[in-house]
């Protein structure tokens, strides 16, 4: 084999082991980036479940201190709940959060309720008020332990 064709494949192998580095450095270097982007991804989402826990513990308390009303304590521990551990609205004595949510739930909130009619309003704050008393002891003992609920870590 002459010298010069010799010297050609060393010096196209050499080419190709460049190109093949180059090649292999982008492919580490973007699956850095996307482990980098998952982690933060999944730090992000830890955050956000510990703060709707922190939610939820805050508005049981607001219950047991009766600083909100019932009703709206059960539809928002209920929603929180959903992303949390929607498991614990099928258990004892978890389950008031979603009895109450279902008899609620086809009641005007927000801007639907101020765009109402009074009367139907006064009419379904009467239906509510009538929910919350007959699960008031159901709801604070509910609101106690679910504050003093262990969530499992994820």
């Amino acid at each position: 084999m002459p010298s010069w064709l010799q010297w050609t494949l060393i010096i196209a192998g050499l080419i190709a082991i460049t190109l093949l580095l180059a090649f292999i450095r982008r492919q580490v270097g973007t699956l850095s980036e996307g482990r980098r982007r998952r982690l933060k991804a999944e730090a992000f989402q830890q955050k956000r479940r510990e703060d709707m826990i922190d939610s939820i513990r805050v508005i049981a308390m607001a219950v047991e201190t009766e600083q909100v009303e019932y009703s709206e304590a059960c539809l928002r521990i209920k929603g929180l709940l959903d992303h949390v551990a929607p498991e614990l609205l099928e258990q004892t004595p978890f389950r008031v959060f979603q009895e109450v949510h279902e008899k609620l739930e086809h009641m005007p909130t927000h801007r639907a309720r101020q765009a109402t009619d009074t009367r139907f309003v006064e009419k379904m704050d009467k239906e509510r008020f009538e929910v919350e008393k007959v699960h008031a002891d159901e709801i604070r003992r509910a609101a106690t332990a679910i504050r003093h609920h262990q969530f499992d870590a994820r």
